[in-house]
């Protein structure tokens, strides 16, 4: 699929999120940008092991960058930094360096501009985001980024047993307590409390 076909990768974008929404716009037209400015054209074939992206926002944003760069967690070239931000870097595993790109707040103001004769403010920044020029959607930032070796893609650095509950911890998460290898959830509490 060419990256140069909005139409047909926000598309893909919605089978995957599900349905259209201002976000799926901006997600889209985000990675696109990411994209060109690292200069990956092939994402999901033999660029797919150059590049990663940092999403700050769990929203619809980020299924299409999932859909659009091929990134995912599983593949661990996607990170979530749970910011709260719409904003996303795209590094080049290189040199470490990349563009933070965020979605810029007046763009939804801006959207009145492109599309005065929409009332409902959803459907009316979904149809501006697919005319606004990259800057006024988003602002740009040239950075370096420090991304711990447990953090990057690929095999797993280590394995080891909680001391604990027995359970296995992988990429470095295991915490060192009282001289015992414990996991997270023996060393801070868990989320979830077990039904017996």
């Amino acid at each position: 699929m060419s990256l140069d076909n909005f139409e047909m990768l926000l598309d893909e974008s919605v089978k995957l999120h599900g349905h259209l929404c201002p976000g799926q716009v901006l997600g889209v037209r985000l990675a696109m940008l990411g994209l060109k400015l690292l200069g990956i054209k092939d994402p999901k074939g033999r660029d797919r092991k150059t590049f990663m992206v940092l999403v700050e926002i769990d929203r619809c944003a980020t299924d299409a960058l999932q859909s659009v760069t091929g990134c995912s967690l599983g593949k661990r070239s996607l990170r979530w930094v749970d910011n709260g931000i719409m904003a996303a870097t795209f590094v080049n595993l290189g040199d470490m360096t990349g563009y933070r790109i965020v979605a810029r707040e007046e763009a939804r103001e801006l959207s009145r501009k492109y599309c005065p004769q929409i009332e409902d403010k959803y459907k009316r920044q979904l149809e501006a985001y697919k005319k606004m020029a990259d800057d006024e959607l988003f602002e740009i930032s040239k950075v370096k980024v420090s991304i711990p070796e447990s953090d990057m893609p690929g095999r797993p650095l280590r394995r080891v047993q909680c001391s604990e509950c027995g359970e296995w911890v992988q990429d470095c998460r295991e915490v060192e307590k009282d001289g015992k290898i414990l996991c997270r959830p023996c060393a801070y509490g868990r989320y979830y409390e077990v039904l017996q």
